[in-house]
């Protein structure tokens, strides 16, 4: 899918409007997206939370698992027995619900001032029209309650890699990070394995120091570790739902 991000404006895009129906063909099949410590306490509920490292630099980044296979996420919709927005799930990961928009940064002004996170849209999106859906903007150039939504969502991915990065940075430092393989049975006799993911260990957490405890729960990480272990519990449903499909 080719991408053409522009600075969002009321004036250019006054009659811009997005589809507000996930789908695979809107980009939405992945069966993991990123997520992030800011929505933890919402993805937890519905979504299993694993950790994958990135091959760029060795950090480690969290993900909500979607399907138990590349490219099929099991929390789509179709047909006629879909829901009104086609997602299955009472809440939609951030890096989903962004749907065609970024945040961006333009370039420092000349007084030396910070780039400033701007909301970028892409216009080649599928789900971006002049024709249909819902409006970015009010008549007379106010955002809409749809875009003000939106900006919520792009700032919980913007202060939440933030987090991320140093969170696991950390966990990484205590030893708690280690490689996961999941083995799963479908109904039908048909086997699957989520495998090239880490968790936290939590026979690692349970040995470890009061101290080093103390500082996890200071930096707010205790609490994000917790929930990606009370996480898990979800693979059960994940399962529940490809076999309904079989």
């Amino acid at each position: 899918m080719k991408n053409n991000y522009v600075l969002l404006n009321n004036v250019e895009h006054a009659d811009l409007k997005v589809v507000e129906q996930y789908s695979s063909d809107a980009g939405d099949g992945a069966a993991a997206v990123m997520t992030f410590p800011t929505e933890f306490e919402n993805i937890q509920r519905e979504y299993p939370i694993l950790l994958r490292k990135n091959s760029e630099d060795d950090t480690f980044q969290a993900v909500a698992i979607l399907g138990l296979q590349k490219g099929e996420n099991l929390f789509l919709e179709g047909g006629k027995h879909s829901t009104n927005n086609g997602w299955a799930g009472n809440y939609v990961p951030a890096m989903v619900a962004r749907g065609p928009f970024i945040i961006g940064f333009q370039e420092a002004g000349a007084d030396g001032d910070d780039a400033q996170p701007m909301v970028f849209v892409d216009l080649e999106h599928p789900r971006v029209s002049r024709s249909r859906g819902t409006p970015l903007f009010k008549e007379f150039g106010g955002n809409s309650a749809y875009l003000e939504q939106v900006s919520g969502v792009l700032r919980t991915i913007h202060q939440g890699a933030e987090v991320g990065r140093a969170m696991f940075a950390a966990l990484d430092e205590v030893g708690l990070i280690e490689p996961v393989s999941i083995n799963i049975d479908l109904k039908n006799g048909d086997k699957h394995q989520l495998s090239g993911y880490y968790t936290v260990s939590e026979e690692r957490l349970n040995a470890l120091d009061g101290d080093t405890l103390h500082g996890l729960n200071a930096a707010g990480y205790l609490r994000g570790i917790f929930l990606m272990l009370s996480s898990l519990g979800n693979i059960e449903h994940l399962v529940a739902r490809k076999n309904l499909r079989i």
